[in-house]
């Protein structure tokens, strides 16, 4: 990219040092020279070179998680403003969160205005966790896993690293999976289902290895013609909407299921927490944290609540609409290409649109998992985030076709992981910083962001974040697992495992810090 680099990212992407740790750990001229180094100096060399290539395309952003320092900032802009919210909204107007929809009339048996209300107040307090974590991104320079070393300690924060990049990879494999459906529904089969995730993979592939600035054109376009389409969704779909459809099951169950769904609609955008900062790392230092809240919040919650709602009435008509509920049967995607089916080749274009929107959603997610990986040790760091992405879309290429035809069963357990130990380090980030940083005046020194010497400890935050996992656990419900606490919730159980643990987490962390504070000093 065209800004000047640190001597921080300089260390972090030039050739000779990486050289030198692959090489010779050992730095001395004697190693370097040594026969038996000589051909794998050779390999190393030629790798350099075309990484240097690479590196030098226009528009390129070889940067990965060395911090942005304050003067290699872009100047403020009310364009960036609104960037903010359209890159949150486009990300999220996507068929995958669509789906999630279905799950209120369809598995959990809601009504379609229980499944709407527990929709959209989900959508909104996800968002707003989400919305928190992305406020550290402009005040830094740093993303969103290193500014967890500030809470979360040096090394504990790795273990969270960990999860985002299983997180990340699980929702664009999910995308991958839903992008081959439409599109092999839209070809009459004549596409296949695997055909169709290796396109959108490859798409993916290209806007991310490019970095940042690409990313951030293609997410500001990509929003409009998703919102037409879906629009058009809602025009030739709607009529077979049944918005008279009731819960079913007792006033117990019913109440255990709105939690389950409400639970699952909160997952989605609060699972984007992990990656808010990484994409306002560029951002002046000075830009208002309310505004970056408030930007973020509008974004995603107009974008998870409006699918959202078009999900519920999908599945609304499928208990009345015999030709959806045979389209359902094969899929989620042909279900989506049924409801444009009243307009045609016109309809089939437009499924299209939708299928390749799905790629607005994937690419921050890999984007985020790939700066992950260099947040998991030293070796892993000097590898080039671009090398990264493509090591992770060929994991989700093939975790795609492996799971192309289990998708609910995916989905379902899948998102609700997402949530359980999200939510905790969200927590334990909150009261650090509102108890122990705001409340006492105390500041971030945000030079020492790779420096373990001045960051904390973490052992207070590691020992809330394990019993907020119990708490998870205790009161989880799933497929292969339920809670001893989730089946005391309605009659056949609910699942409240992320607020289980975010209890758990609440109660145990402050006066553990108060007494690693004391112990430690930091």
């Amino acid at each position: 990219m065209d800004r000047a680099e640190s001597p921080t990212q300089r260390l972090e992407t030039d050739p000779e040092k990486a050289a030198a740790v692959y090489v010779s750990p050992s730095h001395s001229p004697t190693a370097t020279a040594d026969p038996a180094t000589r051909k794998p100096n050779t390999i190393v060399s030629h790798l350099q070179k075309w990484n240097t290539r690479i590196e030098s395309l226009s528009n390129f952003e070889a940067r990965g998680i060395a911090r942005v320092l304050p003067d290699e900032r872009d100047p403020p802009s009310r364009l960036a403003d609104l960037q903010i919210v359209i890159l949150w909204f486009g990300a999220n107007i996507t068929m995958n969160n669509l789906t999630i929809g279905l799950f209120g009339p369809l598995f959990f048996e809601l009504g379609f205005l229980d499944s709407a209300m527990c929709a959209v107040f989900g959508a909104a307090l996800g968002a707003a966790s989400t919305a928190y974590m992305s406020i550290w991104g402009a005040q830094s320079g740093c993303r969103t896993m290193v500014v967890a070393r500030y809470f979360m300690g040096y090394w504990p924060s790795k273990i969270c690293a960990l999860l985002n990049i299983i997180l990340m990879l699980g929702y664009v494999t999910i995308s991958c999976i839903i992008g081959g459906q439409i599109l092999s529904a839209v070809s009459g089969g004549s596409l296949t289902i695997s055909v169709g995730i290796v396109v959108v993979d490859l798409v993916i592939l290209v806007i991310t290895v490019i970095g940042l600035k690409v990313f951030h054109v293609y997410e500001r376009y990509a929003a409009f013609p998703q919102l037409l389409v879906l629009f058009i969704l809602i025009g030739s779909a709607g009529p077979y909407f049944s918005t008279s459809l009731t819960s079913v099951g007792s006033s117990n169950q019913i109440s255990a299921n709105r939690i389950s769904f409400f639970s699952l609609c909160f997952y989605a955008p609060n699972s984007w927490g992990a990656a808010a900062s990484d994409f306002w790392v560029y951002y002046p230092e000075n830009t208002s944290k309310v505004k970056t809240f408030l930007l973020t919040h509008t974004g995603l919650t107009l974008a998870f609540s409006f699918v959202y709602l078009l999900g519920v009435g999908l599945a609304s008509g499928v208990a009345t609409h015999s030709a959806w509920t045979d389209a359902y049967a094969i899929s989620s995607g042909a279900l989506i290409n049924s409801g444009l089916a009243p307009l045609g080749d016109f309809g089939k274009f437009c499924a299209v649109i939708m299928a390749l929107g799905l790629i607005a959603n994937s690419v921050p997610g890999i984007y985020s998992a790939a700066l992950g990986c260099q947040m998991l040790g030293r070796y892993a760091k000097v590898v080039p985030r671009w090398v990264w992405v493509v090591v992770l879309v060929v994991i989700t290429l093939i975790c795609a076709l492996a799971g192309r035809n289990s998708l609910f069963v995916v989905f379902q357990n899948l998102l609700a992981l997402m949530g359980y130990w999200l939510m905790v380090m969200i927590c334990i980030v909150a009261e650090e910083h509102v108890l122990f940083r705001w409340g006492k005046g105390i500041g971030f020194d945000w030079t020492a962001w790779e420096d373990p010497t001045r960051l904390p400890i973490g052992m207070a935050a590691l020992a809330s974040f394990l019993l907020g996992w119990m708490g998870a656990v205790l009161g989880m419900y799933q497929v292969w697992y339920v809670g001893p606490i989730a089946k005391l919730v309605g009659e056949t159980g609910a699942d409240i495992g992320m607020w289980v643990g975010c209890g758990f987490a609440l109660l145990a962390f402050p006066p553990l810090r108060a007494l690693e504070l004391r112990v430690v000093g930091r």
